[in-house]
């Protein structure tokens, strides 16, 4: 009842890139459980972030060309190192998460993706995109609840408890996620790395689309410079070109996939959501990515759900609605107070010509 009755509150600005940022969410969780069945298949992480990012490029360019023609600003050399600057971020990232992954398992790299709100937060303070207002509760509601929903993903980490149901799949399916030969905590801080630059990505996102508006574009050269900086580091890191070679498997379907809904989609709504929303309020929502993690690797990798999970997946849905009902609030309130002032000016002039 209580996120029914946040929900009808929101208006429809809010909603849609709520909506879009549920979806892009989903289509990240998708997009960790398929590269983790791919990896262990045996494809190489490199050659596929590589092959799926090309086939996104010429996914997007058709609709890059017919798309916000009338209205498409130049594109001068500022705009294409912001462009190239914005896809190093997104590029290292994307290394930095596959690797974290092949360590360790998606549960793990969903749940680090939760810091994102930290640091998204600390740079938007830094950089003068948020404020806190101290004395005001919905300040302290989200600041709270960024610290809850990060403790939640913790808990989901460090407590595994006794399982829940069990998905009665092969011994070999938990061998993806348990397997002795990961290092959890070099994946963990991989992992971690990833959050902080994607931190980056959304604030410095934020500031590319208010000078070029364009979305689709930004996407498409975003995905272009990507495609290039991963070749590139891909053909020093993998020497054997066997490595190259696509076969009719699990890693052509996590290639697909990774590049129609994990990239096209999700850059695209991500994109539209930041210049919608801002970037806080998009990092805001990656508390809920462990869930939809969890219940998919249940169910494609065979992993146990946990009275962990549940525990602490209650913990971030807590801290997720704290954080949203602060951010819905301070909206409210700029609002209400921009309402006040245009009637006051709208006032003034009458009583100056009574005077």
């Amino acid at each position: 009842m209580i996120g029914l009755g946040w929900v009808n509150g929101m208006s429809m600005s809010s909603l849609l890139p709520f909506v879009g940022m549920v979806v892009a969410l989903l289509t990240q969780s998708g997009s960790m459980v398929v590269i983790k069945v791919a990896m262990t298949d045996g494809i190489n992480k490199y050659v596929m972030l590589v092959y799926s990012l090309a086939l996104s490029c010429f996914m997007l360019l058709p609709v890059a060309l017919l798309l916000h023609r009338s209205e498409r600003p130049p594109l001068t050399f500022s705009a294409l190192r912001s462009f190239f600057l914005l896809a190093l971020f997104g590029s290292s990232a994307q290394i930095m998460a596959y690797v974290g992954i092949e360590l360790s398992s998606p549960t793990l790299a969903s749940a680090m993706l939760n810091l994102i709100p930290a640091f998204t937060f600390v740079l938007a303070l830094i950089f003068r995109m948020e404020e806190v207002y101290w004395r005001h509760f919905s300040s302290q509601a989200k600041v709270i609840g960024t610290i809850v929903s990060i403790t939640g993903a913790f808990v989901v980490i460090f407590y595994k408890g006794p399982p829940i149901f069990n998905t009665n799949l092969s011994d070999s399916s938990s061998i993806l996620q348990f397997s002795p030969q990961s290092n959890w905590i070099l994946g963990g801080l991989l992992c971690a790395v990833d959050s902080f630059l994607s931190s980056m990505w959304y604030i410095y996102q934020a500031s590319v689309v208010k000078k070029y508006p364009a979305v689709i574009i930004t996407v498409f050269f975003q995905v272009l410079f990507s495609t290039i900086q991963s070749a590139v580091f891909a053909f020093i890191a993998v020497r054997d070109p066997r490595e190259w070679e696509l076969k009719l498997d699990v890693g052509l379907i996590a290639i697909l996939y990774q590049a129609i809904c994990a990239t096209v989609i999700r850059y695209i709504l991500c994109t539209w959501c930041v210049q919608r929303a801002g970037p806080l309020f998009c990092a805001m929502f990656k508390p809920m990515g462990i869930i939809f993690t969890v219940f998919m690797s249940a169910i494609f990798l065979g992993d146990d759900f946990r009275l962990g999970s549940l525990i602490g997946a209650v913990i971030i849905v807590i801290g997720f609605y704290a954080v949203m009902w602060g951010k819905a609030t301070e909206e409210k309130m700029v609002e209400r107070e921009i309402n006040n002032l245009e009637s006051s000016c709208h006032n003034v002039p009458l009583l100056q010509n009574k005077v």
